[in-house]
């Protein structure tokens, strides 16, 4: 199976501390490069995420989006900090003493410490939340996998074509060498020339064998062999297939240079855009 570097998946975790929503998005990248950004309470998260990114993925650009929302029912209860209001209080009846006025039970409230919110448990939030990253994982490799079987797809209907296009020319081969000869004949005559069968023989071989195309034709028809093998292993294979259109490209060059007719013109055109097209959903295979 292909993977496709081109893939997003979303999962939102619910508890009673609040709401967290996972993103993961990734496109075509040489290497691995991952970006994770996260709430700073949760940063403590990161090192781990990308550990587990490295175990499932070799290529693309990811990126990792993490939004927290905390339950107010369950986090942030207030309390009094009893130690500190004791002590605040008596430092205000000793200013009373002296000073005279009197004691605003607000203003002890509102010196910083009296009033204490409860803590987030975070190795609870935290655990949650990298199950709930685990399952995303598993949906965002789902997703890159569909993707690559669609890829694949792709590209196996352009080998077919590849192997129709070279039908065509090999058809067209014998059409070709009788071309050849009724041409060379033509500009014998036309030059009043004694046609000496070897000579004609021998210049028929010379020009047969420069505009010979059956070793490109064989090689297309290898690459096709060698690109379905690549395909069927699966893997981080795109490196490998990219390899292989550069392979298929030199062969129709090669054969849009050879050709002599219309008929083998177009099919070299045909499969230069059939290797494009190949070349360009390949970019995105890991």
């Amino acid at each position: 199976m292909i993977h496709s570097m081109t893939a997003y998946a979303r999962k939102e975790i619910k508890g009673d501390w609040g709401t967290g929503v996972w993103e993961i998005r990734s496109v075509n990248q040489r290497y691995l490069e991952t970006f994770i950004r996260a709430p700073e309470q949760f940063r403590g998260l990161e090192p781990v995420i990308r550990e587990r990114l490295r175990k499932h993925l070799q290529r693309g650009k990811v990126e990792v989006f993490l939004k927290f929302t905390a339950n107010p029912a369950h986090v942030g209860q207030l309390s009094i900090n009893e130690t500190l209001s004791k002590q605040l209080i008596e430092n205000a009846k000793w200013v009373q003493s002296h000073s005279g006025g009197e004691i605003n039970p607000t203003d002890i409230l509102r010196w910083p410490g009296v009033m204490e919110a409860e803590e987030v448990d975070l190795d609870t939030v935290n655990s949650e939340l990298l199950k709930g990253f685990d399952a995303l994982v598993e949906d965002f490799k789902a997703a890159r996998a569909s993707e690559g079987n669609n890829l694949e797809t792709m590209i196996t209907t352009r080998l077919d074509s590849i192997l129709e296009q070279v039908a065509v020319v090999e058809g067209h081969m014998p059409e070709v060498a009788k071309w050849q000869r009724e041409k060379l004949t033509a500009k014998l005559e036309d030059l009043k020339a004694e046609i000496d069968e070897n000579r004609l023989e021998q210049e028929l071989i010379y020009l047969a064998q420069k505009q010979d195309v059956a070793e490109e034709l064989d090689r297309l028809k290898s690459h096709v062999k060698e690109t379905h093998k690549i395909l069927k292993k699966g893997g981080a294979c795109g490196r490998r297939l990219d390899f292989m259109m550069q392979e298929f490209n030199r062969e129709s060059n090669t054969l849009a240079s050879k050709s002599i007719n219309t008929e083998i013109t177009n099919a070299a055109v045909e499969l230069k855009v059939l290797i494009e097209q190949m070349r360009e959903q390949i970019q995105n295979i890991e």
